[in-house]
């Protein structure tokens, strides 16, 4: 892979997006049923869980570069497993096995 090459910013932004719209989903529902519970809300509506989340496009890059770079290591940490192992093609359990501690890495 060349060294240019990155996520879409697009892309990412879109995942980005989906999980803000259910995080906020989330929050709607649990709000929603501690006011079944009795529990009075002052101000609803006008905090900052309500806006919208975004990210600007400095954010966006670099978590695309940040993404890159994890990929790039687990799949070159999981071939040293599998060549390791002696074989050339790379299985889900390499990547079981390099996991924990790539994790911890970043």
């Amino acid at each position: 892979m060349e060294e240019n090459q990155t996520f879409e910013r697009d892309l990412i932004h879109a995942i980005f997006k989906l999980v803000w719209s259910r995080r906020a989903l989330e929050r709607q529902l649990v709000e929603g049923t501690e006011a079944l519970d009795g529990e009075v809300q002052v101000g609803a509506g006008t905090s900052k869980k309500n806006r919208p989340t975004s990210a600007n496009a400095n954010a966006l890059k670099l978590s695309c570069e940040l993404l890159r770079n994890f990929v790039t290591e687990a799949v070159q940490r999981a071939a040293a497993i599998a060549e390791a192992e002696g074989t050339d093609k790379i299985e889900a359990t390499h990547l079981e096995r390099i996991l924990p501690q790539l994790l911890l890495d970043f």
